[in-house]
Order: C-alpha cells, then sequence, then structure tokens
C-alpha cells in the first residue's frame, strides 16, 4: 500500500461516479457528501472521472452538490469546467472526437440489430433503437442508421449480446473500445481514458504528480488508478481492477470512498462532535495555516434572501486575498452560526469588549462577484 503523501498539500482525488459515490439505488449517502464537502474545505481538487455521458454527469453532480470544479465524462472523451455562473452550468474546455462511420459500419456488420448510440453533447443521444430504461443517460433521439454514420462523434455506445467479443476487430480500426460487461461497449477517440483527461486537468491545476489520487471500482477506471501516485480499488471491484490499484477500500454498500476522502482531510476536522459548519472551518484553517502561514478570513456574501449565498476562507499571499477553500456547509447559513461554528472549532476571532461582546465582521473588498457586498472575519486559532 502507498502511503498518501502529507493531506495538507493540494491534492486532485478522482472519483468515478456510479459504484464509488452512488450505489444502484441511485443515491448519495449523506456520509459521502460530509466527506467530499470536507475534502473540499480542505482545498483538494476534487474532480469527478466518469463513464458517464455530460447529462449524466451534471445530473450527479448536482446530487453531490458540486457546482465547480473539473470533470471528466465520457471516458475521457470530454473534459469539462462546471461553472455555476455558466447558464448551462459547465464548459466544455475539451472534446476528443472520431470519426464515427467506420465504427458504426462495422459493429453493424458483426453485430446485425446492434443498438448504436452517439452522444449528442449536453442533450442526449441519437440513437438507432430505443435503448432500454436506465442504459443511457439523457433522451433518446431515433435516427437513420445513415446519419450515424456521418460526422464525428465523442463517443458511440454499442450494446447488443455478446457485442464485447468484437472489442479486438473495432480496434483495428485505431479507435479506443471499452467493454463493460459481455453487453457493452463504448468507443471513443484513439488514446483516450480517464487518465489521459486527468493528466490534463492536473497539469492545467498545477498538482504535482505525488499528489493524485483516484478510487473507482470498473474495468474503465484500470488506466485512471494506474494513472493516480494512489490508485484505489472499491471493495466490490473485479479482481482485475483490485490488482491495478495500490490499495483496496470498501464496498459501495460500506461507504467505501468515505476514509480514503477523509484521509486528506486534517485530524482537527475529523475531531468527534464537529458539526459539517465547524469541521469544515476547522478544515480551511488548518490547512491554510499549513501551507501558507498568514492572515486569514472566513468571507461571507448574501443572494436575495437573509441567508448567506456563500461562505469561503481567503488567505493573504504577496499582499492579495486568495481563495483558499469553499465552506459548503456555510451556504444557507447565517453570520451568527459561522460565529458559533468557528468558536466550536476552537478558531478565535475579534470581538468587542463589552456587553455582547459581538463579533468585529467588516465590509470586504469587491472580489469577481457583482451583487450585494461580501463581509470577512480575521480568524486564528485558540
Amino acid at each position: 500500500m502507498k502511503m498518501p503523501p502529507a493531506a495538507t498539500a493540494t491534492h486532485l482525488i478522482a472519483l468515478d461516479i456510479d459504484g464509488t459515490l452512488i450505489g444502484r439505488d441511485d443515491k448519495v449517502p449523506s456520509e459521502t457528501v460530509q466527506a467530499l464537502e470536507l475534502v473540499r474545505a480542505s482545498g483538494h481538487h476534487v474532480v469527478l472521472a466518469t463513464g458517464r455521458s455530460l447529462v449524466g454527469l451534471l445530473a450527479a453532480a448536482r446530487k453531490i452538490g458540486l457546482t465547480e470544479g473539473w470533470a471528466a465524462c465520457s471516458n475521457g472523451a470530454l473534459t469539462v469546467r462546471l461553472d455555476g455562473g455558466a447558464s448551462s452550468g459547465y464548459k466544455v474546455v475539451e472534446a476528443r472526437n472520431f470519426s464515427a462511420g467506420a465504427v458504426v459500419r462495422q459493429a453493424t456488420r458483426l453485430s446485425p440489430g446492434v443498438d448504436v448510440a452517439v452522444e449528442d453533447v449536453g442533450w442526449g443521444w441519437r440513437v438507432n433503437h430505443k435503448f432500454g430504461p436506465g442504459l443511457l443517460n439523457g433522451p433518446q433521439k431515433l435516427t437513420p442508421l445513415e446519419d450515424l454514420l456521418a460526422g464525428h462523434a465523442s463517443r458511440v455506445a454499442l450494446h447488443t449480446s455478446h457485442v464485447a467479443d468484437h472489442a479486438d476487430a473495432l480496434r483495428h480500426l485505431g479507435v479506443t473500445v471499452t467493454p463493460a460487461g459481455h453487453n457493452w461497449l463504448d468507443v471513443t477517440a484513439p488514446r483516450t481514458s480517464k487518465a489521459t483527461a486527468l493528466e490534463q486537468i492536473r497539469c492545467l491545476l498545477g498538482v504535482a504528480p505525488e499528489h493524485t489520487v483516484a478510487v473507482g471500482d470498473g474495468v474503465n477506471d484500470i488506466d485512471m488508478l494506474g494513472w493516480a501516485a494512489r490508485g484505489v480499488a472499491m471493495g466490490h471491484a473485479p479482481d482485475t481492477v483490485r490488482e491495478a490499484a495500490d490499495e483496496t477500500t470498501g464496498d459501495i454498500a460500506d461507504n467505501g470512498a468515505v476514509p480514503i476522502l477523509l484521509s486528506l482531510v486534517p485530524a482537527p476536522a475529523r475531531r468527534p462532535g464537529l458539526s459539517p459548519l465547524g469541521a469544515q472551518l476547522a478544515a480551511a484553517v488548518h490547512t491554510a495555516a499549513e501551507r501558507a502561514p498568514g492572515p486569514l478570513v472566513v468571507r461571507v456574501w448574501h443572494g436575495s434572501s437573509p441567508d448567506l449565498a456563500g461562505c469561503e476562507v481567503h488567505t493573504l499571499r504577496a499582499g492579495r486575498w486568495v481563495r483558499q477553500a469553499p465552506v459548503p456547509a456555510g451556504r444557507a447559513s447565517t453570520m451568527r452560526d459561522v460565529e458559533r461554528a468557528a468558536r466550536e472549532a476552537g478558531l478565535t476571532y475579534p470581538r468587542g469588549d463589552e456587553g455582547r461582546r459581538r463579533a468585529h465582521w467588516r465590509t470586504a473588498a469587491l472580489g469577481p462577484r457583482s451583487g450585494p457586498a461580501e463581509f470577512e472575519l480575521p480568524l486564528t486559532y485558540a
């Protein structure tokens, strides 16, 4: 087992979705969401890496509460930036396309009657036959086969009995072919995988290779597990997947991803009895103090309601305030809630000397957001 580097270093943690974060009931356990929020509050980059289409990725990201950050979907064919400020909620940074015609033509020759789906990025799928419930993420549009032969695609899905037997024949066309059981093949551009997309994201984020972690359970995760400095297979993963990993955690029924996530969270934030907001403040402040000791503040702002629309910890670096980490539990709370959580986490802040000793919030310098004024409160460990 590889020992993880110091948790205070900025990590990229790549997470498969189905079978890793979400079970067969299509629900995300609250323990998993809380662990993900703690990882984000610790300043790490949570990157979803999935075989799902873009539509399926966005649906999962909403369940998890991710509205910002990077993701790879369609088995690495699409590199995406989640952006809550964009009308669509995302921006496609790169689409690795290939000519679908030769693949569709060969597949229908080898398996007459095969179900063919070509991803329509951001909408759903164009299909020659309707796929059964739960097989594709997003809507389907019946399309004549000759139209599926034309143009380029980011991903083609093939479904029929034992279609995986023809994987090698399709690979001879120069494309990437990934089986998912005996009856399913995903086809993407040459040299495309979750690992290739994640390496692009790692470089864009400036994360050191030794600070990469990946967790997955499927055959399409094997390259990703090998790419990461710390590759973790879920306990229920097939033997080939577990053999490719550095270590194995519990299965999906036991929330096996949670202990891996928590291993990247500083110990003060894992103290029993802390509220989610208190734990996240402790995580953000502790990591900030370890990485770049100096002044730090919790910064909040309101939306159209009295509750907070956002909460972040910022640090002063080279004379300017830089965001250290989001504090997801601060959203929909109040400034008083933040004060109470800070005290609970063993943090101190400037207060009056008499009477109710109110916290000394100050108006923050306006950041990139347009809208209501921001307020900030300096924090230190007691």
